[in-house]
């Protein structure tokens, strides 16, 4: 245990010690080379791993710490990381659990963006992307059921997760106030003695198996009294995450001014950073909006390539926003090399967004830890959970929107702001890879690597054809 590390002593029911935090960082090694297929997969294997294989934890207190990570905006499977990494060795777990879950995903982003810019408009290059988007539509469909089935305990669940889908499809409502209501419907609720959702049911517990009693593993489940020493180490990492990731947005903000495209990311991302919430699948829309629409860093076309990518290589989701990053550096930084800008910008990007998860984690799990016992803190918690089923449905809705159609049309009127495809602008190869790329998720339930795999291969066979444009 180091750096103050905030479990107690192992409680009776745990037959093993606790690791070493060499140990640990072979485990993190091992998440991290599996985490595919978006936060849904990526805390699947969390929980396989640390909880069921492991038993580092237990399904209680895993569940806890997802639902606080749920209400922080960004990444929730790498701040979920983070938390259990400072749960099992303090400050220096968490570091180390934080940065092994990004690292993977830093460099396969990198490389895979150069070869975008560098061979992006060869055929087979565009058909590959061409299939990983309809690949990357099923996957996300399948995540909608996969957390759903979680999170959907009940109808006041069901009803936060519809209200929530119709609040951002239909009205355009913010993110932040969408999880905001959402966990202040949970908490007054159970406040009013409404039932909660059960314990252990939450939105990525185990698959069917037996439930894990926190007092059965290495954690143990008493954690009413946080040891200064951790808690204070906490504190301080926070803080220290908090200069580092503002400082250098000061500091170009400073020497270059608005309207330089480096102080521009760093401050979109920052931005980012703390109103988007539900992770990689929520934060997508919001930047389609503003990368896309107001700065005009890429198109909505390059955005799924770049999803594409971010799917097919492990790590978090949403470093899809390094690829951003890159193309805008490349793009708008008028460097003689503009691979060199475009790698400046895509670490940027990745810099400004993944220094305020380990902050958000520092500063808040000491407390949030210390009330796993308050009732209407958790049903807040579950609530949220509930509400990103919506916030995931959404994104599923754009992403159809983009990939099958061609075109489409805006429609506000009132609050109402809706976003719909010109029926006429059907693009039927896409149509019909992205049924076929259904068809292996729901009906041949094929892992995601061959889906993808198959997708990307029928995208450069469509292109080869002449079919796919």
């Amino acid at each position: 245990m180091t750096d103050g590390a905030v479990a107690g002593p192992a409680p009776r029911g745990a037959r093993r010690a606790r690791p070493s935090l060499a140990a640990a960082a072979g485990v993190w090694a091992r998440v991290a080379a599996l985490s595919f297929g978006g936060p849904a997969g990526q805390i699947a294997v969390m929980h396989r791993i640390l909880v069921e294989e492991r038993r580092w934890l237990g399904d209680g207190r895993f569940l806890h710490a997802l639902n606080f990570c749920m209400l922080l905006p960004g990444p929730e499977a790498q701040q979920l990381a983070v938390y259990i990494g400072w749960l099992a060795h303090g400050v220096r777990g968490g570091v180390i659990a934080g940065v092994l879950f990004v690292l993977p995903g830093v460099l396969a982003i990198m490389a895979l963006s150069w070869i975008y810019v560098i061979f992006g408009e060869v055929g087979l290059v565009a058909g590959l992307f061409f299939g990983l988007k309809a690949a990357v539509l099923a996957i996300v469909l399948q995540a909608v059921v996969r957390v759903g089935r979680r999170a959907l305990t009940n109808a006041a669940m069901r009803g936060l997760a519809a209200l929530s889908f119709v609040a951002l499809a239909a009205f355009g409502a913010p993110f932040p106030l969408v999880v905001l209501a959402a966990a202040l419907t949970g908490y007054l609720g159970a406040r009013a003695g409404m039932a909660a959702p059960a314990p252990g049911r939450g939105s990525h517990g185990p698959g069917g198996g037996a439930l894990v009693e926190d007092r059965d593993t290495l954690l143990g489940e008493d954690m009413a009294a946080l040891p200064g020493a951790g808690r204070r180490g906490a504190l301080r990492a926070g803080a220290c995450a908090l200069v580092l990731w503002l400082a250098p947005v000061a500091g170009l903000l400073l020497a270059f001014g608005s309207g330089n495209v480096f102080a521009d990311i760093a401050v979109f991302f920052s931005k980012m950073a703390v109103v988007t919430f539900g992770g990689a699948y929520a934060v997508l829309a919001y930047v389609a909006q503003e990368a896309v629409g107001s700065h005009g860093w890429l198109a909505p076309g390059e955005m799924l390539d770049g999803l594409g990518m971010a799917e097919t290589t492990p790590g978090p989701l949403i470093m899809v926003l390094q690829f951003v990053g890159f193309l805008a550096a490349f793009r708008g930084a008028g460097w003689e090399n503009a691979l060199a800008a475009g790698t400046l910008g895509g670490l940027l990007a990745t810099w400004v967004t993944f220094a305020p998860c380990f902050a958000f984690i520092f500063l808040g799990a000491p407390h949030v830890e210390g009330l796993r016992a308050n009732r209407a803190l958790a049903a807040a918690l579950s609530a949220v959970t509930a509400a990103v089923v919506g916030v995931i449905l959404n994104l599923a809705v754009w992403f159809a929107s983009h990939t099958v159609w061609t075109e489409v049309r805006r429609i506000r009127t009132g609050p109402l702001d809706l976003a719909l495809p010109v029926p006429g602008s059907i693009d039927w190869a896409a149509a019909a890879l992205s049924a076929l790329a259904l068809v292996a998720v729901f009906r041949l339930r094929l892992g995601m690597a061959a889906v993808l795999a198959g997708g990307a291969l029928g995208g450069m066979a469509l292109h080869a054809l002449g079919l796919a444009g």
